[in-house]
């Protein structure tokens, strides 16, 4: 089984050039199937919609989107956030095929966002350290 594909979420051919810290972006585009265009000003629409705090003024999908930036979008599409990890359980679920379900994700990291469908990783790099990356969740659409 394969488990992981070079993927940049079409940004290369949306015609976004450059190092970016568009995880977020990314993997929600590969994971939805949403144009990379569509996903970067919906995140943006997102955050602009919401109370500017200090956390969301610096919410953009080219340099990093907070939580509650991606997390208000995902629920809007129907996914559901499903923790793998809470405060002084330690590391239960790693980024392997075999400790996580079918379908399509996005899992959550430590410092990074990836989209996992049917096991195999879909990011521009292999974050998974091996199997041994632990994974806090991920969303799953409904």
């Amino acid at each position: 089984m394969k488990t992981f594909n070079i993927n940049d979420g079409g940004r290369n051919k949306a015609g976004y050039k450059g190092a970016t810290g568009d995880c977020v972006c990314r993997s929600i585009t590969i994971a939805t199937e949403k144009g990379y265009k569509e996903t970067y000003q919906a995140l943006i629409d997102v955050k602009n919609s919401m109370r500017q705090t200090k956390n969301i003024k610096d919410s953009h999908p080219r340099t990093g989107v907070t939580r509650k930036v991606y997390d208000t979008y995902l629920k809007e599409l129907g996914w559901s956030w499903i923790p793998t990890m809470k405060i002084g359980t330690g590391c239960r679920v790693h980024l392997k095929s075999d400790e996580l379900p079918n379908g399509k994700l996005i899992v959550r990291l430590s410092k990074h966002i990836t989209a996992v469908i049917n096991g195999t990783i879909n990011d521009t790099y292999n974050p998974s350290r091996d199997g041994t990356r632990c994974v806090y969740g991920y969303y799953i659409k409904n």
